[in-house]
């Protein structure tokens, strides 16, 4: 016999009757049971969609289908099929699989009524890697501040991504790729048809992710099947906007029928008949991470729904690392030279607004500034820029503290890129004996574990108190942006948005947080969208 869902309990106070969340929620699917620990119900590998495997591999996600009794949602879902290409990756889940599309709810709530807000994590990884179940993105410290945390995997790489005109030839809207994409916006749809049950409220719903995941945001925010339900944004390094864009149905079909007939497929039916692995090793996930101007999830070009102001209407806090990339040079003429072919007549232009002028120009802040503008820098201030124009509050920052060194029960590693460590190069070895350093500034992804309030659950480095006061500081401005939208609180250093600002006030994240406004910076940006322009 299923156990009740829910038991009413009379509030003595006022009268009033609330109804306890237990650890058994009845979903529009079946009921789901979790577990509690750390003051926090946990329920983990929840289904939000049919398993996308034999012919519904590169299909849009399909409706869930019910079940009878009670579900066990105490332990992670399939991670996404997805080689190993950041090795330092940790997951949770028990297999990689194309039966991989799961979500975990972490939420403080008591009562199903109290209508709290929600943040729903999308993973970075380049579109090719990662999961849900990492770690780092962890819910319970969000959940501990009020704010129920929600992840939730979607297809990755040649499963997520692939465009083919066959493909497109089996839908409604004569489009195909994207189907990742698509994986966020049936998550996020169940979070609005659900999330009430484990005392959530449907309409403040925030979204958030890093590198692929900020992306991600960036986009569900201007496709018409997801920003009507978002109540806030935030990204964390990363765009889908200039110099990055979209790419066209038919190149992407182009892409997709060359990259299958040159590894002997002849049908979409000869790629679904091969099993999920043997295909992951012979697709490896190369060229596929743009989106598609599909004409169902994306129908315009990001750039040209910004520019119109017909994106979500919503608060957006974003920003980028210190670090996030290094110079190819270690000179300025080496370094002009290297970047002469991109920058062509604007390469002395744009070296002298970033201040770029002498070779100890080049390893400063200034060098690191445009080596990380032309990753993730760049399209990240581009996308405050755009949304700051239609007088959405818009709140940016740049994480500027670097990771501790690696623990030294770690013996001989060294930090890797998505927050784990790798062995360390002889070379490496050496300049540590000579002069032990950590780097320079905040690498891409190391804000992860401070903003979700996860450091705990890296092992790898030695991290120190100011550490864990630099996270509780990022953690609060993230939960009081998904409760009002304004990370502003009490005991917190004062962020102002930057909209109407002649310099654009930027919050640095470190030791000692402070909103600093840069003219010669913001300058540089426009140098830099002039030269974007004018391509």
């Amino acid at each position: 016999m299923i156990l009740a869902a829910v038991t009413v309990v009379a509030m003595q106070s006022c009268g009033e009757q609330k109804t306890e969340l237990t650890l058994q929620v009845k979903t529009q699917a079946g009921v789901v049971e979790g577990f509690e620990a750390d003051g926090v119900k946990k329920f983990l590998g929840v289904p939000f969609a049919t398993p996308p495997v034999g012919e519904l591999r590169w299909q849009a996600p399909q409706p869930l289908q019910t079940w009878e009794g009670v579900r066990e949602a105490k332990d992670f879902g399939n991670d996404p099929m997805q080689p190993n290409i950041f090795g330092d990756m940790s997951f949770r889940g028990p297999s990689r699989s194309e039966d991989c599309l799961y979500l975990n709810v972490w939420t403080p709530a008591q009562y199903v009524e109290e209508g709290l807000p929600v943040l729903i994590y999308f993973n970075g990884g380049g579109l090719m890697a990662g999961s849900g179940s990492e770690p780092r993105y962890d819910g319970t410290a969000l959940a501990q501040k009020g704010v129920i945390g929600v992840t939730a995997n979607y297809r990755e790489g040649v499963f997520g991504f692939l465009a083919h005109p066959e493909l497109s030839g089996e839908t409604s809207y004569k489009g195909s790729g994207n189907y990742g994409f698509l994986d966020q916006v049936a998550a996020i749809q169940w979070v609005v048809d659900n999330i009430a049950a484990f005392g959530g409220d449907p309409k403040r719903i925030n979204i958030a992710g890093e590198s692929a995941g900020s992306f991600s945001v960036s986009l569900l925010m201007c496709s018409p099947l997801s920003k009507d339900n978002l109540a806030g944004a935030i990204g964390s390094s990363g765009a889908e906007l200039m110099p990055y864009g979209a790419t066209s149905l038919a190149d992407a079909e182009a892409q997709g029928k060359a990259l299958l007939e040159s590894k002997g497929f002849n049908s979409i039916a000869d790629a679904r008949a091969m099993n999920a692995d043997d295909l992951q090793n012979l697709l490896p996930p190369t060229g596929m991470a743009s989106v598609v101007l599909d004409g169902y999830f994306m129908k315009e070009n990001p750039d040209d729904i910004y520019k119109k102001g017909e994106q979500a209407q919503i608060p957006l806090l974003a920003g980028w690392n210190s670090l996030e990339g290094v110079p190819s040079a270690p000179t300025v003429e080496g370094y002009k030279a290297q970047m002469r072919p991109t920058f062509g007549d604007m390469t002395d232009e744009i070296f002298a607004a970033y201040g770029i002028l002498t070779d100890a120009d080049v390893f400063s802040q200034k060098g690191f500034n445009l080596a990380g503008d032309l990753f993730t820098g760049f399209p990240t201030w581009k996308w405050c820029d755009y949304h700051a124009q239609t007088a959405n509050p818009v709140y940016r920052y740049k994480y500027m503290h670097p990771r501790p060194k690696v623990s030294a029960k770690m013996g001989n590693m060294t930090g890797a890129l998505a927050g784990g460590v790798r062995e360390k190069t002889e070379e490496e070895k050496a300049a540590e004996a000579a002069q032990p350093q950590v780097a320079p500034g905040a690498v891409h992804s190391a804000d992860i574990e401070y903003a979700m309030g996860t450091l705990a659950t890296n092992e790898y480095y030695d991290w120190q108190p100011e550490d864990f006061a630099i996270s509780e500081l990022f953690l609060s401005f993230y939960a009081n942006f998904c409760k009002t939208g304004n990370p502003n609180g009490e005991g917190l250093p004062t962020w102002t948005p930057v909209n109407g600002q002649d310099v654009a006030p930027v919050m640095q994240i470190d030791v000692v947080s402070k909103e600093v406004a840069d003219a010669d910076l913001e300058n540089a940006y426009r140098t830099l969208e002039k030269f974007y322009l004018s391509r």
